[in-house]
């Protein structure tokens, strides 16, 4: 037996290549996953979820779509509860992609977005982000577009993992008014947008309603163990998503829906006590970089992520010197070039991680910079 042959386009996340080999005793600056507890709120409302633990519709319970709605300004049925945002773009480029079409995803972007796009038998094609800090570039993006034939959907993710970049709301607008016009489905995934730095980037919302944000309560609510995301916009958009997304999954866990919406509930509360985690592990980055390394760095768009500059030595093979920092220094970090081309001389960094681990961590990569 083989497996399905859709199979041979893939690759293991390179992401989890990396991690998956971590020694003992390395400091964690890989994974993107909150240090901080999960809310008082959160863990009181997994235990006391009321009566039976039963099904819920596909669509996801009636009052966390209601908490969902509130937040994006939008009405209850724009709202497709899913199982992660994961859950939600699975299900959206299943339902919108045929096969032969092209995908627009960014570069560098999150890793699974040229895999959902191979998965739907596609074709993913990269568009770069501006030399200024890794932003959305609206004529790049355009231009790659017109240079298209065949795009079924494009892809955006403000602000960006893994570069922390976000994009202005005139870009946002250009791109979403070129992706009307020819009849594209444009996603945003937002789910870092809460963790902002100064001023919070616009939404796809802000500028149509023509296309699909996505986004779940694991980064900004700190939650990514609840699984529970969602996907806002048009419901002709959603209902075939809706489909693909029920007999992937049946439906999101009851309980971790119910912890989902008192999360959501308490968003003012909770997000700003986010923020001033993730500030604080900032502050503590930056500190070290310029402790150790005599480097002055502006803190990211958003995210809890620095894509941190490479030394040269390591723009040849910047996997193998990842992996010499793993094994060598016992820091993880996950080289730019997983994420595509554009992100070749740099790694990402989550500063995520507790405040000692970030500054233990910078000290034990300094040699590596420094020689």
């Amino acid at each position: 037996m083989k497996p399905a042959s859709r199979l041979s386009l893939l690759k293991p996340s390179p992401i989890r290549a990396i991690t998956d080999g971590t020694p003992q005793g390395a400091i964690p600056l890989g994974l993107g996953e909150p240090t901080w507890d999960l809310p008082e709120v959160g863990r009181r409302a997994l235990l006391r979820a009321p009566g039976p633990c039963a099904y819920v519709p596909h669509v996801g319970l009636l009052d966390l779509r209601k908490a969902v709605a509130a937040f994006h300004g939008a009405h209850v049925d724009e709202v497709l509860i899913t199982t992660g945002s994961q859950g939600a773009l699975f299900s959206l480029f299943q339902a919108w992609v045929d096969p032969g079409t092209k995908v627009l995803v960014p570069d560098p972007g999150f890793v699974a977005y040229p895999a959902l796009a191979l998965m739907a038998g596609a074709e993913p094609v990269p568009y770069r982000l501006s030399a200024d800090r890794f932003r959305l570039d609206a004529d790049e993006l355009i231009r790659v577009l017109e240079a298209t034939p065949d795009v079924s959907v494009v892809i955006l993710n403000l602000p960006s993992n893994p570069t922390g970049g976000g994009g202005s709301l005139e870009a946002l607008k250009r791109v979403a008014d070129a992706c009307v016009a020819r009849g594209v489905l444009l996603i945003s995934d937002e789910v870092y947008r809460d963790l902002h730095f100064g001023t919070r980037c616009p939404s796809l919302r802000d500028v149509t309603d023509r296309g699909v944000v996505t986004s779940s309560v694991s980064k900004g609510w700190g939650a990514p163990g609840l699984r529970v995301g969602w996907a806002v916009g048009d419901p002709a958009w959603l209902l075939p998503a809706r489909t693909v997304h029920g007999y992937a999954v049946t439906g999101t866990a009851t309980p971790a829906q119910w912890a989902a919406l008192a999360l959501i509930e308490h968003s003012d509360t909770v997000l700003a006590e986010a923020r001033a985690a993730v500030g604080a592990r900032w502050e503590a980055l930056a500190g070290a970089l310029r402790e150790e390394l005599g480097q002055t760095v502006a803190p990211p768009d958003g995210t809890f992520y620095h894509f941190m500059a490479l030394p040269e030595a390591a723009h040849a093979d910047p996997v193998a010197f990842c992996l010499k920092l793993r094994d060598e220094a016992k820091v993880v970090l996950i080289p730019g070039l997983a994420f595509g081309e554009g992100g070749r001389r740099h790694a990402r960094l989550s500063f995520a991680a507790t405040p000692e681990q970030l500054r233990e961590g910078v000290k034990r990569l300094a040699p590596y910079w420094k020689n």
